[in-house]
């Protein structure tokens, strides 16, 4: 059974640095892209990174690009998310998801993925 687990959500203020993860069990990991998303109240849920098999291509949000920097380790079966200058508009709950390697065209779209976790909330303060 594929599961996936995010933690390090919580309450920063504005200009503040967090850093999330995402545990991965059941599958093997290091065959699969992976990528973060986020959901603010009332909209849709939202593209945020996304990385490929081996780490060796990522992939950003024009809106976190240059702020938020995502990674994973193989080895420990989990990805991390680091984010940077945080805004009040990165309130949101996250969400780490996997997909085959095969979608990476895709990568930015919901329907490229196949597993999800099941949110972070992340609370930037003005």
């Amino acid at each position: 059974q594929v599961q996936l687990v995010e933690s390090g959500g919580r309450l920063v203020q504005a200009g503040d640095s967090l850093g999330l993860s995402c545990a991965a069990s059941g599958l093997t990991f290091s065959m699969y892209a992976m990528g973060w998303f986020r959901q603010a109240p009332g909209k849709e849920r939202e593209f945020v990174a996304a990385i490929s098999w081996s780490g060796g291509s990522t992939y950003y949000a024009d809106s976190v690009k240059g702020r938020f920097t995502i990674s994973r380790d193989n080895a420990m079966n989990t990805m991390y998310l680091q984010m940077d200058s945080l805004k009040p508009e990165d309130t949101a709950v996250y969400y780490c998801a996997i997909a085959p390697s095969s979608r990476w065209s895709m990568i930015f779209r919901v329907m490229a993925y196949n597993y999800w976790g099941q949110g972070t909330q992340v609370t930037v303060s003005s």
